[in-house]
């Protein structure tokens, strides 16, 4: 009946609106890429349904296999200590791979590069163009490192020039980002928001961007992005099924 794990899409939670709407749309793409797949989502705080609840559920429909995949873009708190806190919890009954988070991927960077051409930019625009790559940040180390050997890998595909950014924890801020650029005499400059969904640290990106020519959009349902959940899927379902004989 259960041929294959459930995709349970673990996404922080926010009190704005607008970071549940994103992450239902994005789910919506990752269903649409693969029809025959169950999707579920539940939030870590803020928003319903709750991971726990989602688990609860599926272990009362008899569910034996669940893939727990984090929509979160760095190996920070949340993928290293709240998210496998939480799967502790869950039925007993139920068998949980809690998968990769979603960053570093080629996958994101050519999302981030599907925002920046939809702001107005084109290729042909890049070598004169700097990039701030701006992201909510963490008190994390190894994601603050993420992000910018993600921003030194980015520069090497023809930009003008690559910075990273932070909007909490961390600095530089998105505006000292976008003053640095200006100063390497690039010609425009671009912040390119590494979030996967608008609420607080999002807009504190944009209030940063003030004076830079263009703001790409969060990076949300994009098409690269929901390949990517499922290519994390994958990878996180394979011991799963040897474990059943699959």
């Amino acid at each position: 009946m259960f041929g294959q794990p459930v995709l349970l899409v673990v996404a922080h939670g926010s009190r704005d609106p607008r970071h549940a709407a994103t992450v239902h749309a994005l789910v919506e793409r990752v269903r649409a890429q693969r029809p025959g797949l169950r999707v579920e989502t539940g939030f870590l705080d803020f928003n319903v349904p709750s991971v726990p609840g989602v688990l609860e559920s599926l272990a009362a429909e008899g569910v034996r296999d669940v893939v727990a995949l984090p929509l979160l873009l760095t190996r920070a708190f949340h993928a290293k200590a709240d998210i496998p806190a939480v799967l502790r919890q869950a039925p007993a009954r139920l068998r949980i791979r809690q998968a990769e988070v979603l960053g570093p991927s080629p996958l994101l960077l050519a999302a981030l590069e599907r925002r920046l051409y939809e702001a107005g930019l084109s290729p042909a625009d890049k070598s004169s163009t700097g990039v701030v790559l701006a992201s909510a940040g963490s008190s994390d180390p190894e994601a603050s490192a993420v992000i910018a050997a993600i921003a030194r890998e980015w520069r090497h595909t023809g930009w003008c020039a690559v910075r990273p950014a932070f909007a909490s924890a961390s600095l530089p801020r998105t505006e000292e980002a976008v003053r640095e650029l200006r100063a390497l005499g690039c010609a425009r400059v671009a912040v390119a928001p590494y979030v996967l969904a608008p609420g607080f640290l999002p807009d504190r990106i944009a209030r940063g961007a003030a004076d830079a020519d263009v703001l790409a959009e969060v990076l949300g349902p994009a098409p690269e992005v929901a390949r990517l959940l499922l290519r994390r899927y994958d990878t996180a379902r394979l011991p799963l099924a040897a474990a059943v004989g699959a």
